[in-house]
């Protein structure tokens, strides 16, 4: 399982989240760039279409692959009571030969996207990773370098921490808690939950260019 929360960030603030996120992790950032494909399943695999996506990691030396599945939302008034999205997941490690295993299948390419960025991976009351990054879209099949962004101007914010059905509850809360330090900047809710920008983005982005990020929180 994992819980999740998304938002949206104008690109002229990104630098101050940085900062911001710098200061509250205390750890370096990672770069970013990902190649997703999400596949969907052909006919020949029944009549329930599934989904899966292949992210592959053009940061790595050596481009590395990860199959990951989605699955359903938990629903009920428990889930209802706390501000982040639990849900189902399954990620496991791929070879380079993955995609033409999948179109072997019966899958086929739905689409496929660039996201380019940054992430931050640490240790707060659960195993956090926040990832900031453009989204963007391909003009051709697989053609990473011609590929353009889907919102200009605006960036992706995603916080994500695993979890198994005896904790949920602690790492749901402690994703939560951690949201609260970015507020000034950007609405966290459940993905699909539009929130918009923050009015207070720009005068909290000033504030944090201004002081530098010394403040380790």
């Amino acid at each position: 399982m994992e819980c999740v929360v998304q938002g949206i960030i104008e690109t002229q603030h990104v630098e101050a989240l940085e900062i911001l996120l710098q200061g509250l992790c205390g750890v370096q950032r990672a770069r970013l760039r990902i190649h997703e494909f999400c596949l969907k399943s052909g006919p020949n695999l029944g009549l329930v279409s599934s989904e899966v996506r292949l992210l592959c990691d053009l940061e790595q030396p050596e481009p590395a692959w990860t199959v990951k599945h989605v699955g359903g939302a938990m629903r009920g008034s428990g889930a209802d009571q706390i501000s982040v999205l639990v849900r189902t997941m399954v990620e496991s490690k791929a070879s380079k030969n993955v995609l033409r295993l999948f179109y072997a299948l019966g899958y086929k390419l739905d689409h496929e996207l660039l996201r380019v960025g940054f992430a931050f991976h640490f240790q707060r009351g659960a195993r956090i990773t926040v990832k900031v990054s453009s989204v963007n879209k391909m003009t051709r099949v697989h053609a990473t370098d011609e590929a353009v962004p889907v919102t200009p101007g605006i960036q992706l914010v995603e916080v994500t921490a695993p979890a198994i059905p005896e904790n949920y509850s602690e790492v749901a809360a402690a994703v939560s808690s951690f949201c609260e330090y970015l507020a000034p900047l950007l609405h966290l809710s459940k993905p699909g939950v539009s929130t918009g920008v923050v009015p207070t983005a720009a005068a909290a982005a000033a504030s944090l260019m201004s002081d530098g990020g010394g403040t380790t929180l």
